[in-house]
């Protein structure tokens, strides 16, 4: 079934239950990888991929079909992902943590994909990122969208994309340049 053809079916009553779990086993997947590397601790994007779907649930009255529907479920889940990661950083900074320590610790437990430690300095430097570099970088590294297709989903003009994948990737280069300098 294709996305109109599913969008359809989610608008009609008799069959929106049926189609939204459709919807989910289709996009499940891909949500959680892409708030995955938002937000690293598998709990907390169970929690995001889920509050993720219910806000579509709640929300599918409101689709206009203006974008593709992936895309209006990937603004969603980006949305919840930089909240959680706003909140969580305000309550770190009100308990005098530093957030994005605990997340570079919890990338050095978990090594997102292969244990290979070059992979575990990428993922430090993606964690010194602010969360908007990050999130600019993760879409078009990992996700290969397009600028035009994270234009989209962030509501940002192209220009300003590029601009903040170019600055990503020269702190990245940086964080990896002066991390590898210092291993024996």
């Amino acid at each position: 079934m294709d996305d109109k053809t599913l969008i359809e079916r989610l608008k009609s009553e008799q069959t929106r239950n049926l189609a939204f779990h459709e919807l989910v086993k289709r996009y499940e997947k891909r949500v959680y990888h892409h708030i995955r590397k938002m937000v690293i601790d598998h709990d907390d994007t169970d929690d995001l991929v889920q509050e993720t779907f219910v806000k579509v649930f709640e929300h599918l009255d409101h689709f206009r079909e203006e974008s593709g529907l992936y895309t209006w479920i990937y603004r969603i889940a980006t949305n919840e992902a930089l909240s959680f990661l706003s909140k969580k950083k305000r309550r770190a900074w009100l308990l005098l943590q530093n957030y994005s320590s605990q997340l570079s610790q919890k990338a050095e437990a978990h090594v997102l994909l292969d244990g290979d430690a070059m992979q575990a300095l990428l993922q430090k430097a993606l964690l010194s990122l602010p969360d908007k570099q990050r999130l600019v970088f993760n879409m078009k590294y990992y996700d290969d969208m397009t600028y035009e297709e994270i234009s989209s989903v962030l509501g940002t003009s192209v220009g300003a994309l590029k601009a903040s994948f170019h600055h990503a990737v020269k702190k990245i280069e940086a964080h990896l340049g002066s991390s590898l300098n210092q291993t024996p």
